[in-house]
């Protein structure tokens, strides 16, 4: 009996976990299985430990090798398949975080300025403002559906099948409507169609017309992600006073921790209302 297979339909059944995350778990348990002295099956706590000390990989990497295995074992736990965990007491490798990369609020302006001198401008401009107003995901807004625009907020249907409103601004609400009055009655449920096979706009699409967008801006390129977009959305929220809460909620994460390396931004913060509030803020290197 095929114990991955059947652990996948689960996650996907139960969990509403995307084909990305199936995908990649799928291929990190077939590669314990055949590297692992007796397999999944037969695997001990000392055999996984060697296996995820061995690996070629980046620490990030490595802890979504031991998250899909430690996953695999407590669904053959409650199955009631094994009776005992090998993952129960696994020391996880720490994950190296890098801060996240943002523009400035200025580069954001620049970027949407410029999707004006686009091909398709103005479903682009309105994909830049729901980005950067909302804090999406790209694979949220490539395949967001006509039924998530509530007028000034959106329904976001996120990872592991969890819904959570967001927010727009009156000028992301302009720019959605602009957008909307050109498609017209297109028959299509998705707000951004396409005609390739998904129906919507791809993630690649998006991503090769954002780095043209970027040219135009006279931004480097490389700097300019989908991804750079959102973290520039909770960036500039927490830089501007926002609770960390709002902002974990806006971004569907289900960790509060995940949320809290955004808290970069809050040094240079912490700086300026000093100097602001502090009633000896203002004397600089006055002599008191």
């Amino acid at each position: 009996m095929n114990y991955i297979d059947i652990f996948l339909e689960s996650l996907s059944a139960e969990h509403g976990r995307s084909k990305r995350t199936l995908d990649s778990y799928a291929c990190d348990l077939r590669h314990a299985d055949e590297n692992l002295p007796s397999g999944l099956m037969g695997a001990t706590a000392n055999d996984i430990q060697k296996y995820l000390a061995n690996l070629p990989e980046r620490a990030s990497s490595i802890a979504r090798h031991a998250s899909a295995l430690r996953g695999f074992y407590k669904f053959l736990m409650l199955e009631k398949i094994i009776t005992e965990n090998p993952t129960a007491n696994l020391e996880l490798p720490k994950r190296a975080r890098t801060l996240p990369k943002f523009l400035s609020v200025s580069e954001i302006e620049l970027l949407i300025s410029s999707a004006g001198d686009t091909k398709n401008a103005t479903r682009l401009r309105a994909m830049l403002e729901l980005v950067y107003a909302s804090g999406l995901r790209v694979s949220e807004l490539c395949e967001l559906p006509m039924t998530a625009n509530l007028g000034d907020k959106l329904l976001i249907h996120g990872k592991g099948a969890k819904e959570r409103f967001v927010p727009m601004h009156d000028r992301a609400q302009n720019a959605l409507h602009k957008w909307l009055e050109l498609r017209g009655d297109d028959k299509s449920k998705y707000i951004f169609p396409s005609n390739g096979k998904t129906g919507h706009i791809t993630r690649d699409g998006f991503f090769k017309i954002l780095k043209k967008c970027a040219v135009l801006a006279g931004i480097d390129p490389a700097r300019v992600s989908p991804h750079v977009l959102r973290h520039s959305f909770a960036s500039h929220l927490l830089a501007g006073g926002a609770n960390l809460r709002a902002i974990q909620t806006m971004l569907g994460h289900e960790d509060i921790s995940t949320t809290q390396i955004y808290t970069h931004v809050l040094p240079e913060k912490l700086k300026e209302t000093v100097k602001q509030y502090h009633p000896l803020g203002h004397m600089g290197d006055k002599e008191i």
